[in-house]
């Protein structure tokens, strides 16, 4: 019968040589991409109070040597080593042991209480995004088994990086405020007027930081994403390069290649502007006020301060604020980066998938067409497509053929028409209906399709053969074996009220099972995937002729050219393009087809 042709796969603007630029995703604006990270925190926090007041609480009491490391080493300066005391210089630094001892198991005791954070944090972002994956594979209903779960451990990972992200984040922020305020009280305590001296840069510093924060984030994630790119540009251009210079597309490669180098190191240039631009910050913050204060040093002798004070301060400077501040700079920097990279996947991969059109449960699918709208699939994200971009239409009572090698994706497109597949692009309807708005009882009731393995059950001979038509009468039933050339079995069994056992029966009979089974079915569309295969030739013919006569539309993916040449149009995929057309029109324009045709 006569059908709508199948559209070409190339689009008519690109030449042969056109080299598709990778496709860009949508994505959340740059400010907010930035502040991902700290929305995570933020949550987390508000969610577990009572852990941030332990917290809080056992980082005061860690924060004692830092308090008292100044005074203490001032004191065993003045009244010990000036003194010509040893005995109280030990005791001073035996203070100043067992505060440190105090303030490590202090230490140690913060850690319950970040878990009590960031693990409550965890679960959450793991049941969200789990929880959205698993809605995504469900609803794709596409054949792939272990897809959803390599997708779920693959965040898995990514939650435990961004677990720890978190914890180091808020442990570096934490422990540099109490830092800042530890020196400040204990240079207060050995000279008030040195406060000034460190105050003063050490706000500038924190200021500058947090001005330029977002912008160093915003470089560090065009490095990020810049390395990203030339690495799938190379990949790309390695395994495309036979297809790169078979077209003539050599210069095109090169030139998209050189691209992306020019854009990773302007990334990498700019990213060194960012290391010097952090230095500075650890300077003006912890260095000039070190400067300031030997500077000042003898002003600050002459009114009152000891050589043991100046020691005092000068400990506070470079053994405690310059760490904390050069920790603060670098590791909100690169560790941010990677905190809200994964937070921004995470929230795309917890998004729940938009929920599907109502379906349809008062559809006439009776005599409609069956349509295939730029239908795309591939296993897998990085497989070659099996089928890429195919469009036919297949007319109301039309038998159409697939033919084609194995492997080739004619199962595939089966699953794909029986709505049991779907496609990654592109649509299939009846009737001018998309599948997936059709409601399950109707589309049941509108096509059937048979497989190569037959599914016969345990039971009545009847009851198997009206699986699908509940009200189907005895005589049709005989009918319709009669016609499929199942009355031998029948007969053999003992009739309708015969028990089957599946395991007794050959691949054929319960092939001939199924085949009437589908005959005597409400199904105005047939798809039989290799559904013949283990009949003999006459008695296939004798199937096909009986689907043939039936009234309905057949689609039949052929594993014998015998199949093809009963079809009234006959569908040839090749690996590279599909063709579309009668017997004698692929004779004379596919070679391959005539290879086939001649083999038989």
């Amino acid at each position: 019968m006569p059908g709508r042709a199948i559209a070409t796969k190339a689009r008519p603007e690109q030449g042969a040589n056109h080299i598709p630029e990778p496709r860009r995703e949508a994505r959340p604006g740059a400010e907010a991409r930035n502040r991902a990270g700290l929305h995570l925190i933020a949550a987390s926090v508000r969610r577990s109070r009572r852990a941030v007041v332990s917290l809080s609480v056992w980082s005061l009491l860690s924060a004692a040597p830092t308090l008292v490391s100044g005074k203490v080493l001032a004191e065993a300066v003045d009244h010990g080593f000036l003194a010509h005391n040893p005995a109280a210089a030990a005791r001073w630094l035996g203070v100043f042991a067992a505060v440190t001892l105090a303030g490590a198991w202090a230490q140690r005791q913060t850690y319950p209480s970040l878990s009590g954070i960031v693990e409550p944090m965890r679960d959450s972002l793991l049941r969200s995004v789990v929880t959205g994956t698993l809605h995504r594979a469900a609803r794709s209903n596409a054949p792939r088994t272990n897809s959803a779960a390599i997708a779920v451990s693959q965040i898995t990972r990514q939650v435990e990086a961004v677990r720890d992200s978190a914890s180091g984040q808020l442990m570096i922020a934490w422990q540099f405020v109490l830092t800042a305020v530890a020196v400040m009280l204990g240079a207060a305590a050995l000279a008030p007027a040195a406060v000034p001296l460190i105050a003063l840069p050490l706000v500038a510093a924190v200021c500058l930081f947090v001005t330029l924060l977002p912008m160093m984030i915003r470089r560090q994630r065009t490095a990020f994403l810049a390395e990203e790119q030339l690495a799938r540009v190379s990949v790309d251009a390695l395994e495309s390069l036979r297809d790169l210079i078979s077209c003539g597309a050599e210069q095109q490669g090169v030139d998209r290649g050189l691209r992306a180098a020019r854009a990773q190191a302007a990334a990498a240039r700019s990213l060194a502007w960012v290391a010097a631009l952090r230095r500075l910050i650890v300077a003006l913050g912890a260095h000039v006020p070190i400067v300031l204060v030997l500077l000042a040093s003898p002003t600050l002798v002459r009114h009152g301060m000891t050589a043991g004070g100046i020691v005092g301060v000068l400990t506070y400077l470079v053994g405690v604020l310059e760490p904390a501040l050069r920790l603060l700079v670098q590791g909100l920097g690169g560790s941010f980066l990677r905190l809200n990279v994964a937070a921004e996947r995470l929230a795309e991969a917890a998004r729940l998938p938009a929920a599907p059109p109502a379906p349809e449960h008062s559809i006439l699918l009776k005599r409609r067409p069956v349509e295939v709208r730029h239908v795309t699939f591939a296993y897998g994200p990085g497989a070659e497509p099996v089928l890429r971009d195919l469009s036919l239409v297949v007319a109301p009572g039309e038998h159409l053929a697939v033919v084609g090698p194995s492997g080739i994706g004619k199962s595939t497109l089966a699953g794909i028409l029986a709505g049991v597949i779907a496609p990654d692009d592109g649509s299939v309807l009846i009737g001018g209906v998309p599948l997936p708005r059709i409601a399950p009882d109707v589309l049941h009731q509108a096509r059937v399709l048979l497989p190569q393995e037959a599914y016969v059950f345990a039971g009545e001979l009847r009851e198997n053969l009206r699986y699908l038509a509940e009200d189907c009468s005895d005589q049709t039933l005989l009918k319709a074996a009669d016609r499929l050339g199942l009355t031998a079995l029948l007969t053999r069994l003992g009739g309708l009220d015969a028990p089957v056992d599946p395991a007794r029966l050959s691949a054929g009979e319960r092939q001939l099972i199924a085949l009437t089974r589908a005959y005597v079915s409400p199904a105005d569309v047939v798809i039989l995937d290799e559904a013949t295969s283990h009949l003999d030739a006459s008695a296939e013919a004798r199937a096909e002729a009986a689907f043939h006569s039936r009234p309905g539309t057949v689609i039949t993916i052929a594993h014998r050219i015998s199949s093809a040449l009963r079809a009234d149009r006959i569908l040839l995929l090749d690996g590279t393009r599909a063709h579309l057309g009668t017997h004698a029109d692929l004779v004379e324009t596919s070679p391959m087809y005539a290879n086939l045709v001649a083999l038989f």
